[in-house]
């Protein structure tokens, strides 16, 4: 399977189950989309940033029909002047490139310094997808599972009304 093991081996020591898709590189929402028809469940958006001050870092997860822009997010976070991170922020801190970004990264992080905040209406999907840490692949899980999965990696998240 695509992506990393790490995902695969988390996934089957928590007793979670996947539907797995694999595809032709999918790094942006509008090509993933294309390969996303056969798999039943709530697709992700993924964002990765950091506060001003470069200190901070956030992953920001939403449906992936609804745009953000980072000005009204910065007013609902409440983090100050937010930026996307670079690549090398992206590499450091979730172990993934441009592209790839989704919570499945937050193994990589081991002091567990991104903040994650999630929008609340993905509580009410049944599943959600993301990526295996690799734009070639998207997972689906049941959303009471992803649940599981933050709480396992220890990173701390809350969930907030982004629409």
């Amino acid at each position: 399977m695509v992506g990393q093991e790490k995902v695969y081996e988390t996934l089957a020591a928590l007793g979670i189950e996947f539907e797995y898709t694999e595809h032709p590189a999918a790094p942006t929402i509008e090509i993933a989309r294309q390969y996303w028809k056969n798999l039943d469940s709530t697709h992700c958006k993924n964002l990765f940033f950091r506060n001003h001050k470069g200190n901070r870092h956030y992953l920001v997860i939403l449906q992936c029909d609804h745009d953000m822009a980072i000005h009204d997010l910065e007013k609902m976070l409440k983090q100050g002047k937010l930026s996307f991170a670079s690549e090398a922020r992206m590499e450091k801190y979730l172990g993934l490139r441009p592209g790839s970004v989704s919570p499945f990264g937050l193994l990589n992080d081991a002091e567990h310094h991104v903040y994650v905040f999630l929008d609340k209406h993905l509580q009410e999907a049944k599943r959600l997808s993301f990526h295996p840490n690799d734009n070639h692949a998207s997972l689906a899980i049941k959303t009471e599972d992803f649940i599981r999965y933050m709480d396992y990696v220890g990173n701390a998240y809350e969930w907030i009304e982004l629409y």
